[in-house]
């Protein structure tokens, strides 16, 4: 009898010693989890550079660029800088303030259960309340673009040894102003201290700018008539594939917080989430709001938008940036000649920087064949159709928060290498100042300029801007994509 209740005790005391040893291993793992969770790094297209751009996920380990090999040349077509919202936006905040105090009236008169009620929503005015205009660069854009400035110098001390002319150090932006400013806050940052301007010695420099109207190279998106035509018959179908994640997040929030939400609070309160976060850093309200697989749905939502109507979702989102793929090879092409004729430092351009905004970065970068899944660029070469975008849990390589954050970028370096070298003149990728992989030179982040050209740039140019944007068609081209979700809405 005394050894059965030895061995009772025994056993109970492993057993309290082993949960309590679970206990003690699975707390730091769950606070870890929730930890790790930032989300602010999931905000698709209105997410900040500085919290994206260094995601160990994010990069890519640099490839080695051949021994001797010198830059001569640099790309650079940027997004603008953090922004704040739009007048439309602003609006749709202010609605959502006159929305939320509806919603508590409404628990009032049912006698609901009230301390289920965010405490933020009681008395909740939008932040930009009062405001006539928006989307103008914030301070925060400006820093990232002085500071994006500050370190392409550094990165690149090679082409940026010469006196400042406008002719060697070219910088464009589109006429938007946070385009345009966004260019002059990434020049005070190259130029800084090279110049005779005050304390800081700053210098004065160029921008220029083509009319809204006819700007081709950085608004190709503005004056495409068949896309804007595609754009308009596509957004019902895009919000229809967005309908079933927004209804099944609009039930959870009512049972969470017994509030009678409808698909457009929860739509309005995601993009509420998105600018607390984004711009004021607050995550503690709107973002509160939503568990973190739920943000991971929302930002896939957004991301599919993206991806349908901007991204690889239909080949016309990204041939009509032809003009500015020609532009980009173009500058090399000029560079290499320079090189070749050995012409004399400061008489040939040696960067060429670019300004505008995600519907310039995102087609851009789909020229590329940046951020494709597996087999993606062999189907586009053949002209065949794409998967939608994975849905979370599953990983995917099209994120809007990576491919065009605010301040997002791609750089094109041309490096000249010895004549012994396997090629004479090569192109680095960089994406967000990271090298990335191109399907097209297989899988590399560097590439021969005559490989380049071959495989990535000559199937784009046998487009025509004009003829894919503005000749008539009976019928805007149709989107035909397909989903490894079975769960997922087909689109044909």
């Amino acid at each position: 009898m005394k050894m059965a209740m030895a061995t009772l005790l025994l056993l109970l005391l492993l057993s309290f010693f082993f949960n309590g040893l679970l206990l003690l291993l699975s707390a730091p793992l769950h606070s870890y989890a929730e930890e790790a969770f930032d989300v602010r790094q999931n905000l698709c297209t209105v997410t900040r550079y500085d919290v994206v751009k260094d995601i160990p996920g994010n990069v890519l380990l640099p490839s080695s660029i051949p021994d001797q090999c010198t830059p001569i040349h640099l790309n650079i077509v940027a997004r603008h800088g953090t922004r704040s919202p739009t007048k439309k936006k602003i609006k749709e905040l202010n609605d959502l303030a006159t929305r939320i105090e509806v919603l508590l009236q409404d628990a009032k008169e049912q006698k609901l259960a009230l301390q289920k009620i965010p405490a933020w929503f009681l008395g909740w005015k939008s932040p930009w309340k009062g405001k006539l205009t928006g989307g103008e660069l914030v301070k925060g854009g400006e820093e990232e673009q002085y500071n994006l400035g500050i370190r392409t110098r550094d990165k690149f001390p090679q082409i940026f040894n010469e006196d400042y002319h406008p002719d060697v150090y070219t910088i464009k932006a589109t006429q938007i102003p946070r385009a345009s400013a966004s260019a002059v806050a990434f020049g005070m940052g190259l130029f800084s201290g090279r110049g005779n301007l005050g304390p800081g010695r700053d210098r004065a420099f160029a921008v220029t700018s083509e009319s809204r109207a006819s700007d081709i190279v950085l608004r190709f998106h503005d004056c495409c008539q068949n896309y804007k035509a595609f754009r308009k018959l596509q957004e019902p179908t895009v919000h229809k594939l967005k309908e079933p994640v927004l209804d099944e997040i609009t039930d959870a929030l009512r049972k969470r917080y017994e509030l009678n939400f409808t698909r457009q609070d929860i739509s309005s309160l995601w993009y509420l989430c998105k600018q607390e976060a984004s711009l004021l850093n607050v995550t503690d309200q709107a973002c509160a709001l939503f568990t973190p697989s739920e943000v991971s749905l929302l930002e896939w939502t957004d991301d599919l938008e993206l991806f349908v109507l901007k991204g690889y979702g239909n080949a016309l989102n990204y041939r009509m940036g032809v003009p500015l793929l020609e532009d980009v090879v173009q500058s090399m092409e000029q560079a290499i000649m320079a090189k070749e004729g050995g012409l004399a430092p400061g008489t040939y351009e040696k960067a060429r920087m670019r300004f505008a905004h995600a519907e310039t970065l995102l087609p851009f970068s789909c020229l590329l064949g940046l951020f494709l899944e597996g087999s993606d660029f062999e189907k586009i070469r053949k002209e065949q159709p794409l998967e939608l975008p994975s849905k979370p849990p599953q990983r995917r390589n099209w994120r809007g928060s990576v491919v065009a954050p605010f301040a997002g970028n791609n750089m094109l370096v041309l490096y000249s290498c010895p004549d012994n070298s396997s090629s004479k003149y090569f192109v680095q990728v960089l994406h967000n100042e990271q090298p990335v992989p191109m399907p097209g030179c297989d899988n590399s982040d560097v590439c021969p300029f005559e490989v380049f050209k071959e495989r990535i740039v000559a199937p784009h140019l046998k487009h025509n801007y004009n003829t894919l944007c503005n000749l008539k068609m009976e019928e805007p081209e149709q989107m035909s994509l397909t989903s490894n979700d079975p769960q997922s809405t087909k689109v044909e």
